[in-house]
C-alpha cells in the first residue's frame, strides 16, 4: 500500500467502528469516509486509524 493508493481488498473489508457501515476513500484527504454519519477517518503511513477519536467529523451530504 502506497502513500497515494488503497488496496481495494483491504477497502473491502473495512467499516466504520461505530456504525458497521462500508468506508470510501478519499485518495485527496488520505481518509476513509463515512458519508451518512459525517466521519472522516485519517490515513497515516498507510495504515487507516480506525479509532473513534482520530475521526473528524463533517456534515454529511443531504439528498
Amino acid at each position: 500500500m502506497s502513500g497515494s493508493a488503497l488496496d481495494p481488498r483491504l477497502l473491502g473489508l473495512l467499516v466504520c467502528p461505530l456504525t458497521r457501515q462500508p468506508l470510501r476513500y478519499d485518495r485527496e484527504r488520505q481518509e476513509l469516509v463515512n458519508d451518512t454519519a459525517g466521519l472522516a477517518y485519517p490515513i497515516r503511513d498507510g495504515v487507516p486509524v480506525l479509532l473513534p477519536d482520530a475521526a473528524r467529523e463533517f456534515l454529511p451530504p443531504t439528498g
